[in-house]
């Protein structure tokens, strides 16, 4: 499903109580993968954001403010996908790892994180434009977010 882009991208402003990772060099963030039934959900970052425009990916977002891992998981989904709290049955953890980004001067602290959800409706925000439910093994022939194969492995590594 592709979706149009009639509303530009919000500037971002920092709330208080966040924390800025845009320029930072080390940047702490989840990168979720939204499982319902026997498939995943991958989404097609928009092609005007700052990081990794037009590859495919998980719900990511940085953990820049003082909400615990599930309320950033559960925010993320909302605010991104439009599935309500009441549609995620469960969010799983998965080993933290660094991912080093030279291109952007930076090292992604990755904190992957299954979350099974109740539902396959799914209403995209404007950070991605396409979204697609699919078993783990068809991801590699997507051009994926680097990182994201290594998330993938860590959750589903048998």
């Amino acid at each position: 499903m592709t979706i149009s882009m009639k509303n530009k991208i919000p500037k971002f402003k920092v709330k208080p109580g966040q924390v800025d990772f845009t320029k930072a060099r080390l940047a702490p963030v989840i990168n979720c993968v939204v499982m319902h039934k026997n498939k995943i959900l991958v989404v097609e970052r928009n092609k005007n954001l700052n990081f990794y425009p037009g590859y495919w990916n998980g719900i990511s977002g940085f953990l820049d403010d003082k909400k615990s891992l599930e309320e950033k998981v559960r925010d993320e989904l909302r605010e991104e996908l439009g599935i309500a709290r009441e549609k995620i049955k469960k969010i799983r953890l998965g080993e933290i790892f660094d991912q080093e980004e030279p291109k952007y001067k930076k090292t992604w602290i990755v904190h992957p994180v299954l979350v099974d959800v109740a539902t396959d409706k799914v209403k995209l925000d404007w950070e991605a434009r396409n979204y697609k439910w699919i078993k783990v093994a068809e991801a590699k022939k997507l051009k994926l977010l680097p990182g994201f194969d290594k998330v993938l492995e860590k959750l589903f590594a048998r």
